[in-house]
């Protein structure tokens, strides 16, 4: 239920049981309420007010490394412990006490700027918290909608990069219409030392962020954050509702479900209503409320569809949907595997233990690599090639025991990494076509891929290692625009 008792939704003091935590070291004034915050993808239950009142919000900075990606870490500043940072919902008319506290572990300083707040720098001035230390402000929650808050402590966009931002929602007088789900869902770009997906601990890369140049676009701070077995769930029939933020720092997202229209949008978080919306534009620093009914089974992708950010910088997430079929709505079910390729069982698996492995310097097992690789080009090469490896008659040769591939290892890899255009003899069969260079691949990822099509359908077996394809990628060779 989307409308609930506010005693369920935040208890007040006089009323709290004593395991409830202190306040800043100091119980808030009897009468005033404590904020319920919740971790992406979960939203607070509605407050249940009918009236205004004052609101206690306490916030931790925690300065934490955790995976961004398969065998990737990065170090993550955060509010609360998670990006993005805590929900926080409360009322139009609450007077809120926040207070910010930065762990003493912490490197940096910190504070915060919530939109919702009407002031100078949003509470920025006055949240300046040094590791250890905590700092306290008021503000009144003046205007409805839904609000991004993030850090505002110089160098901004450094901080802001690293995953300080959430939500603030200021639920409007009579709150929302009732719903089944809601989902905390929000978008950032990312900019690291190291490419998409090289393994290891990856640094900031300031240069790129000045540029724009994102490695990453992610939803909720990690590649596998929606896929998989952490991908949100509904059943046929049943209403959601996402709220959806944007922390950029640059980027500016076209929020899109594969295989839904948003019955309804609040476009930028505000009042007005939009509806049949297929795309939403939701700029850096912005919000928006999406709403729709789901009337089919099955896997709904949310991209931003600015699509090599979906499929090559990991935007991307599910929403899986259980129920019966009506055929009359849609006469089939989408194949998870099939679309979503490697990002389909994100985080779970053989996949995960390779990459578990290989975190340093991605030099796997023959068994890990061929697992890794297997899923790796079941989501860059099957298109063309088929799960198979048999290729489409008179298109695509085959790879399957195929003797162009197993003549040479060195050729095999300069393919993939180079493109290849022009006439080939394949088992004795000519074949003109076309293969795109695929140098966007770290070095492992090429190995393992090769590694699997070696270890499969009768090949070679030839174990392919990252620095056979490093020797290969320095001798060049790359159309322009394809070096990496």
């Amino acid at each position: 239920m989307l409308f609930v008792l506010a005693s369920l939704a935040c208890q007040t003091v006089e009323d709290a049981p004593s395991s409830t935590p202190e306040v800043s070291s100091q119980q808030a004034a009897v009468g005033s309420v404590v904020a319920e915050l919740t971790h992406a993808p979960d939203v607070p239950a509605a407050t249940g007010r009918t009236q205004p009142t004052k609101v206690v919000v306490e916030l931790e900075v925690r300065e934490l490394v955790m995976p961004i990606a398969d065998g990737v870490e990065y170090t993550f500043w955060t509010f609360g412990g998670e990006v993005p940072g805590q929900f926080i919902r409360i009322r139009e008319g609450d007077e809120v006490e926040f207070h910010l506290q930065n762990h003493p572990d912490s490197k940096m300083p910190h504070n915060i700027d919530l939109h919702a707040v009407t002031g100078p720098g949003g509470g920025a001035a006055s949240s300046f918290t040094a590791p250890g230390h905590a700092s306290q402000f008021t503000f009144k929650a003046l205007n409805p909608g839904l609000y991004v808050y993030h850090c505002a402590t110089a160098p901004v966009g450094m901080h802001v990069a690293n995953g300080m931002y959430g939500l603030i929602f200021v639920e409007p007088e009579g709150g929302l219409p009732e719903v089944d789900h809601e989902y905390y869902v929000m978008q950032g770009d990312y900019y690291t030392v190291g490419k998409y997906r090289e393994k290891g601990l990856q640094p900031f890369d300031m240069q790129k962020a000045i540029e724009e140049n994102a490695t990453y676009v992610l939803f909720n701070g990690s590649e596998g954050a929606l896929l998989g077995d952490n991908a949100l769930k509904a059943k046929v029939g049943e209403t959601v509702r996402l709220y959806v933020g944007n922390g950029g720092p640059n980027l500016v997202s076209s929020f899109h479900v594969i295989g839904e229209i948003f019955d309804t949008v609040y476009p930028e978080g505000g009042n007005n209503l939009n509806h049949n919306v297929q795309t939403t534009l939701i700029p850096s620093g912005g919000a928006a409320i999406v709403e729709f009914k789901v009337e089919a089974p099955g896997t709904y992708v949310l991209v931003d569809h600015s699509i090599f950010r979906a499929f090559n910088k990991g935007a991307l997430g599910m929403l899986k949907v259980e129920g019966d079929e009506d055929l009359v709505v849609y006469s089939g079910k989408e194949v998870d595997s099939v679309y979503l390729a490697d990002k389909a069982s994100a985080n779970s698996g053989e996949k995960a233990v390779a990459a578990a492995e290989g975190l340093s310097s991605g030099d796997l097992t023959p068994a890990a690599q061929k697992a890794a690789g297997e899923a790796l080009f079941a989501g860059t090469c099957s298109t063309c090639h088929q799960a198979d490896g048999a290729g489409m008659a008179s298109v695509f040769p085959p790879l399957a025991g195929s003797d162009y591939l197993n003549a040479d290892v060195n050729r095999a890899i300069g393919v993939v990494l180079n493109g290849l255009s022009g006439p080939i003899t394949v088992n004795g069969t000519e074949w003109i076509s076309v293969m795109p260079p695929m140098s966007q691949l770290n070095d492992d990822e090429v190995a393992n891929i090769l590694t699997y099509v070696y270890g499969s359908w009768g090949n070679s077996g030839a174990i392919v290692t990252a620095d056979e394809v490093a020797a290969v990628r320095a001798k060049g060779g790359q159309p322009a625009g394809a070096a990496h």
